[in-house]
């Protein structure tokens, strides 16, 4: 059920040429969302900033076709299963209580109290990314999530796909952000939105039905860095969308973290430009959390034990580095043939990962 100060809010977000700052003004200015409705539009004309469209277009608002269209909206989303919350209910994220340009509204898809999470980190980064930054997300989302840290991403493509991954492998789903609304999207992304919400949840400032446009994902993004306490940037370009969430983060006071990456390869080029201009310089996930002071008990976990001689060495030589056969190979003084035995058997074990290009790394 939504709450009669959610009922009000969702009145206002329907309302053409009423945007966040225009809204927070009416709030402001009439004592609360209620109390727009009840306002003539003379009153509302003494309001700075508001002139005789805008009073037009609250007027209509209040008008029995607009009700019917608000009373449809939230039956689709009462069959849906979607949530509808505002500023003023207990299940608003804490993160956007203090940004500005806060949404009116979210609609939220699987468990609200995600949002309530005591620790919020987003993790963002390029679509194209590499195999290993992928890698790399994947792993510290999971070592976060099974530490009751709730991941936050945008459920694109590279790197917000391997951050709710790694959540899921481990049997957690996190938060995810859409740029379009819960139920406009392709058969592939509902498939993904039902699996993250069964166990986290998928939220959206956009009705059900609204389809992405590129104006969307910016706003997208400003909410990933809102709802967070902290952001991590893994991969991304000097003009990708990861930079622009990272200074939105910026903005709202966050700690910002980025992976390091080869200087010949542009796809790191963003996250060196945010160490230049401060952020922290990430290698390994616990330097987050130690940043943060996020003291998390460990899971119980068991570690393999080698079989021979050979494996001790193939985990000693991948615990350094990622390694070409041939060159891990040439390390363990065995044939390829030989190693390759090896390396199917402890991959089966889950000991070690392959990479693109007969590369070999710890998991």
């Amino acid at each position: 059920m939504l709450s009669p100060a959610a009922k009000d809010y969702l009145r206002l977000s329907l309302v053409p040429r009423v945007g966040v700052m225009i809204a927070q003004q009416l709030i402001a200015s009439c004592g609360s969302v209620a109390d727009i409705w009840q306002r003539t539009s003379t009153s509302l004309l003494e309001i700075e900033g508001v002139g005789p469209k805008l009073v037009q277009a609250l007027s209509q608002a209040k008008s029995k076709q607009a009700q019917q269209r608000c009373n449809m909206l939230m039956d689709e989303c009462s069959q849906r299963n979607i949530h509808i919350i505002c500023p003023e209910d207990e299940l608003w994220p804490q993160g956007l209580q203090t940004c500005i340009d806060a949404p009116l509204i979210l609609y939220v898809q699987g468990q609200v109290s995600c949002l309530q999470n005591r620790h919020i980190l987003a993790m963002v980064g390029a679509r194209k990314a590499s195999a290993e930054g992928k890698l790399i997300t994947r792993r510290w989302s999971a070592f976060c999530s099974q530490r009751d840290i709730c991941i936050i991403s945008g459920m694109a493509p590279g790197i917000d796909s391997a951050a709710h991954g790694g959540s899921l492998d481990v049997d957690c789903a996190g938060i995810a952000v859409l740029g379009y609304g819960l139920a406009a999207g392709s058969p592939q992304q509902h498939v993904q939105i039902e699996a993250l919400a069964e166990k986290g949840c998928v939220i959206s400032e956009y009705a059900p039905q609204t389809t992405a446009k590129a104006g969307f994902f910016p706003q997208r993004n400003r909410l990933i860095a809102g709802i967070s306490q902290a952001l991590l940037v893994v991969e991304g370009g000097l003009k990708s969308g990861s930079l622009i969430t990272a200074r939105q983060a910026l903005n709202y006071g966050r700690e910002v973290f980025a992976v390091p990456g080869s200087v010949l390869n542009n796809i790191h080029a963003g996250c060196h430009q945010l160490i230049q201009d401060g952020a922290y310089l990430t290698n390994d996930v616990q330097d987050i959390l130690d940043v943060l002071n996020w003291q998390q008990s460990s899971p119980e976990t068991s570690s393999y034990q080698p079989e021979s001689d050979t494996e001790v060495a193939i985990i000693t030589a991948l615990g350094r580095q990622v390694l070409h056969v041939d060159s891990l190979a040439e390390d363990c003084c065995l044939t390829v043939p030989a190693l390759s035995t090896i390396l199917l058997n402890l991959e089966l074990q889950g000991v070690i990962e392959k990479l693109p290009g007969s590369r070999y790394t710890l998991s």
